[in-house]
């Protein structure tokens, strides 16, 4: 079997990224839903709410009722920002609420809820090697995912205009130094967790390398199986995974929505997403951290 070539140029995603953005918001083929965004503190993270803006609503409605069946085959051309690899290609994220979203997807239909492979995580790392962002996935749709066609996700860092790059690394540090597949002190829920090289990053294949097998030990370290299903490894159950160039958590999903909130991978790295202000109101009666622990497992 043939080395995965990566086609992405190092050094060019940038670039391509911030000029595909111009010229597909001047034709109206991306779509941003503008937000209003607050930081409400809760467990010892400052987490990131951000609310559709009024104006935006009706917008953001739309999106939802308009998507076709399966958005990547075949693409928007406007959407397209590079080939990544032999396997995947990035787009733009349509209906974008954070800058620079990119979703890394692949060429021919693969199930979302396909187990990860080493062909995924190069794709991602050849991405994320490129600007410092947060990576992650939503397995199933109720871990958030709104389209059955595989795709991975990753967008800049920091989240939050003051703190850590991603909130919720605000409870890593009592983890500082130390190896193989750890609990984070303060996730109140069933997750597992570990920090790896960043160095591993300058070359996606080394990445894959690392990167595939510890995802496989973290989704068996959170208690789940995979199963056979048409020919392939899926998986038993629903999850989100996180990771950037120096860690990766995996958390099981129980369900999709606290009250009327969906909550999809960024929820579990400090950055919820509501649409109006009954659903702020709901987060901040009940505190961010429950809204995730009433979303997943046991710890």
């Amino acid at each position: 079997m043939a080395a995965l070539r990566i086609l992405l140029g190092r050094g060019t995603l940038v670039s391509a990224l911030d000029e595909r953005s111009r010229r597909a918001l001047a034709c109206g083929a991306m779509q941003p839903i503008q937000t209003v965004e607050e930081t409400l503190r809760d467990a010892g993270v400052e987490f990131v709410v951000k609310r559709v803006a009024s104006l935006a609503r009706k917008q953001a409605e739309g999106a939802r009722r308009d998507k076709p069946a399966n958005p990547f085959l075949p693409h928007e051309p406007e959407l397209f920002v590079a080939d990544v690899s032999d396997t995947h290609f990035a787009l733009l994220n349509k209906f974008n609420v954070i800058e620079r979203h990119l979703l890394v997807v692949t060429r021919r239909f693969v199930h979302q809820e396909t187990l990860l492979d080493a062909d995924d995580f190069a794709a991602l790392a050849a991405c994320m090697a490129e600007y410092e962002s947060l990576g992650f996935y939503n397995g199933g749709v109720v871990a958030g995912a709104s389209q059955p066609h595989k795709h991975l996700q990753l967008v800049p860092l920091p989240l939050a205009p003051s703190g850590p790059p991603a909130p919720v690394e605000a409870l890593f540090e009592t983890l500082r130094g130390r190896a193989g597949i750890l609990r984070v002190p303060g996730l109140a829920f069933a997750h597992a967790f570990a920090w790896f090289d960043a160095d591993e990053f300058a070359d996606a294949a080394r990445a894959a390398a690392r990167l595939a097998p510890l995802y496989l030990a973290l989704y068996a370290a959170a208690g789940l199986k995979p199963i056979e299903a048409g020919g392939e490894a899926r998986q038993s159950a629903p999850y989100n995974l996180l990771l950037t160039r120096r860690w990766m958590l995996l958390v099981p999903r129980s369900r999709e929505h606290f009250e009327s909130i969906s909550v999809n991978a960024l929820g579990f790295a400090g950055s919820l997403f509501v649409r109006n202000q009954a659903e702020r109101d709901a987060v901040r009666r009940a505190g961010p951290m429950r809204v995730l622990r009433e979303v997943t497992l046991p710890a």
